[in-house]
């Protein structure tokens, strides 16, 4: 297998996300018409911008409970909505999601990820199979679903959260698509599934949680599992045409332990591309926000 160099992604094609500033443990983004205000555990650096200016220009900021990293909920000013749509539009993709303030900070979209939507296109795109079968793991509110269906792909979603699967679908349909095949279920227990009937994938994208919780109970854990789920993808991505994605969000993971992870379960893989994925607000700081490993026949 080629060694490859570490690589640095940030999305090129938003229209209606910018990352305005970060530092102090927050960011400031506009997504669509409306600017958030939520914490932030990379952004160790100083904010650009002076705190009025934070004050002045966020629609709603995400306060956090006392005690936890996560919970919290949203300080709204007066005309912003807790539900409205933002695009993402490129040559190829179009399209269109909700968004929501969650009282986990969450809105129901990961910007960053647009980068893998545009790798997904490419690589369904190229793939000389008719119709390539797609299956997304840990499959949160769909941007990878939506983007594989739209190239053309019968894609599998997977997630264990009811209200999610939901939500995923509302994308769906607000991008005018149809038939994805929807999964409730725990994404370790689907793949040893799949495995044991012989089923196989053209795509495979992974985006696993740091911990979870399956919809019976099962607890994930990322540092544990991790490995044994890889072994079990290798089983059912197909041996001659393919690509897999594996996108994680922890502090704790660097991105040549990525590489070690996938190298080995997927020794006969091919084009290896690694690094960290960020986003770059409007003062040129870069935040990081996760690693990501790919690679694909094509």
């Amino acid at each position: 297998m080629q060694q490859e160099t570490i690589q640095l992604q940030t999305p090129q094609n938003w229209k209606e996300y910018q990352l305005i500033d970060s530092g102090g443990f927050e960011k400031l983004e506009k997504f669509g018409k409306y600017i958030l205000r939520r914490p932030e555990p990379q952004a160790a650096w100083d904010k650009s911008m002076p705190e009025s200016e934070w004050e002045r220009t966020a629609n709603a900021i995400f306060k956090k409970e006392k005690g936890s990293q996560e919970k919290g909920e949203w300080i709204m000013k007066k005309g912003m909505e807790d539900r409205w749509f933002m695009n993402y539009k490129t040559a190829d993709l179009d399209l269109n999601f909700k968004l929501a303030l969650s009282s986990f900070k969450h809105v129901g979209i990961f910007p960053e990820q647009a980068s893998n939507w545009d790798f997904i296109q490419d690589k369904i795109k190229k793939l000389p199979v008719k119709t390539p079968k797609i299956l997304n793991l840990f499959a949160y509110t769909g941007g990878a679903s939506i983007a594989s269906k739209q190239a053309g792909a019968d894609i599998t979603h997977v997630d264990s959260i009811k209200q999610v699967i939901s939500w995923s679908r509302e994308n769906m349909e607000a991008s005018n698509l149809e038939n994805i095949r929807w999964v409730v279920e725990d994404a370790l227990k689907f793949v040893k599934r799949e495995a044991k009937r012989g089923n196989t994938y053209n795509g495979i994208i992974l985006d696993p949680p740091a911990y979870g919780r399956g919809p019976d109970g099962e607890r994930w854990i990322l540092e544990e599992q991790i490995n044994e789920l890889l072994k079990t993808v290798a089983q059912i991505l197909d041996k001659e045409n393919y690509f897999l994605i594996l996108n994680m969000y922890s502090m704790g993971f660097s991105s040549l332990i990525v590489e070690n992870l996938v190298k080995c379960s997927f020794e006969q893989s091919k084009n290896h591309e690694f690094g960290e994925l960020y986003l770059k607000d409007s003062f040129d700081k870069k935040l990081p926000l996760g690693v990501f490993y790919r690679f694909a026949s094509v």
